[in-house]
């Protein structure tokens, strides 16, 4: 399948990479999809700009017939109403067909939590001194130590460092302000970080942007840790112990959760951490394995153990 593209469906990209800040994956995605869009259209005689809702409903059945899975449909779909909403707006076309078209609906994926072992040997790996050794100590440490999202940690700022030093603040979703305990190992990297030998060899005379200069987080170049960044630290890292493969600043929020379940913390508890409006989600991250939810109902129920006999 030709990956070329439209003049227009290119801007698209473009802006999805400058304004919004896809990663490379998403845009490989799309373009494929919006690619396979343009030449099924181009062989069915649709003119994209007049495209109507019935075009796009046929066009999304024979992805179906060509045994697209759930997710790929609703990526496609995704692909293909952000397209039409940016046309709309940029004034390329008046209607949007996609308006009225849903995604289909997914099975809800449990994140799959690395082992406590997986963990401690990611954390221990990164024992270097230089200051991108101890940023990336800390990063690690407060992703698995807090829960906290990728982006609340990059978004962190010097100010977001409590008085207490066991409570770090951060900002969730919708800018909503909360307080996450800090463990000892985390502080302990923080501080590392933070010293004479991390981040002060990091930082340049003068900032180009007051937003670098608070943040606790710094890049090779100076500026504040990115989104991106942040991810390519964890991935790098996880790659030289082997782990690249399953390791991401998701999965260590999801076994900051599990483990946290798993040693017995309450799941409310857990939900106040992870920053969570709705219980169900939380349950969703940290659901444990059948065997251990077996185990811990083995030990705690007092009529599930073995019958003797009288």
């Amino acid at each position: 399948m030709p990956e070329d593209l439209s003049r227009d469906a290119e801007e698209f990209l473009s802006w999805l990479t400058v304004e919004k800040g896809r990663s490379r994956n998403t845009l490989v995605a799309y373009r494929h999809d919006l690619a396979t869009y343009e030449a099924w259209a181009a062989e069915h005689r649709v003119e994209v700009h007049t495209a109507t809702p019935g075009d796009l409903e046929r066009h999304l059945a024979d992805l179906r017939a060509a045994d697209r899975n759930p997710a790929s449909l609703a990526r496609a779909t995704t692909a293909l109403r952000g397209l039409y909403r940016f046309w709309v707006g940029e004034g390329t076309v008046a209607v949007d067909p996609t308006a009225d078209i849903r995604s289909p609906k997914l099975p809800r994926r449990l994140p799959k939590a690395l082992d406590e072992s997986q963990v401690l040997r990611l954390l221990d790996s990164v024992d270097g001194t230089e200051p991108v050794d101890l940023r990336d100590r800390a990063l690690l440490e407060v992703l698995y130590g807090t829960g906290a999202r990728i982006s609340e940690v990059v978004g962190l700022s010097l100010l977001d460092l409590t008085g207490d030093d066991d409570m770090l603040r951060v900002f969730g979703k919708g800018s909503k302000e909360r307080l996450v305990p800090l463990g000892s190992h985390a502080r302990m990297a923080l501080e590392r970080w933070l010293g004479p030998s991390g981040r002060p060899k990091m930082a340049p005379e003068r900032f180009a942007h007051r937003s670098d200069a608070e943040a606790v987080f710094l890049n090779v170049r100076n500026a504040r840790l990115s989104r991106q960044g942040a991810w390519a630290a964890v991935q790098v890292r996880a790659e030289r112990v082997g782990l690249g493969d399953v390791v991401s600043p998701h999965v260590l929020r999801h076994s900051c959760a599990t483990h946290m379940l798993a040693h017995g913390a309450d799941i409310r508890v857990v939900q106040e951490v992870l920053g969570h409006v709705s219980i169900a989600t939380t349950q969703l991250y940290t659901r444990l394995s059948q065997d251990h939810l077996r185990a811990s109902y083995l030990r705690a129920h007092p009529r599930a153990g073995g019958v003797t006999g009288g």
